[in-house]
């Protein structure tokens, strides 16, 4: 999880490598017209959202109850929509990629093809709610490299949550 640019889907990827598991980039889920919209430099409300997050809870209901694994990347900026994705899996666990708004506008700007304008970064920034206390998860410096982080993760998963 985290702002557009923080590298959600290359960790995702390479977790769900490292895991020989499915991955799932959520962004490839919007509608058509959530990604005009953004591709207009339009921030998204809850209410695009909506659909969205519901198709997102639904494949991680699906992979939960067919038991197998499932690497979601999506931007899941607000508590609530976690919550939400939560309720198709009370075991979901998240990783926050997370670092200062400037790395994440350079990654931006050097992105090639991506609907996500750079001017959008401050609305998410402002949307963001950090991963609390009560949420299984972790905390992850997007500065590290790909492998440091997927390592990170791997061994957070590894340690008992602490709620």
């Amino acid at each position: 999880m985290g702002v557009s640019g923080c590298g959600k889907s290359e960790i995702g990827q390479g977790l769900s490598t490292a895991l020989g598991v499915d991955f799932l980039e959520g962004d490839s889920l919007h509608s058509a017209a959530n990604v005009a919209k953004m591709a207009a430099g339009t921030p998204l409300t809850d209410s695009d959202r909506a659909d969205w997050l519901l198709t997102l809870q639904q494949r991680i209901a699906q992979a939960a109850q067919q038991q197998r694994g499932l690497v979601l990347s999506c931007s899941a900026l607000k508590r609530r929509y976690r919550d939400l994705l939560r309720a198709g899996d009370p075991g979901l666990r998240f990783a926050h990629l997370s670092g200062a708004r400037a790395v994440i506008a350079e990654r931006m700007q050097a992105r090639v093809g991506h609907y996500m304008p750079p001017s959008l970064l401050d609305s998410q920034l402002r949307d963001l709610e950090p991963l609390q206390a009560d949420e299984a998860g972790v905390l992850l410096d997007l500065t590290r490299t790909p492998q440091q982080l997927v390592a990170d993760i791997l061994h957070s998963a590894a340690q008992p949550a602490i709620l």
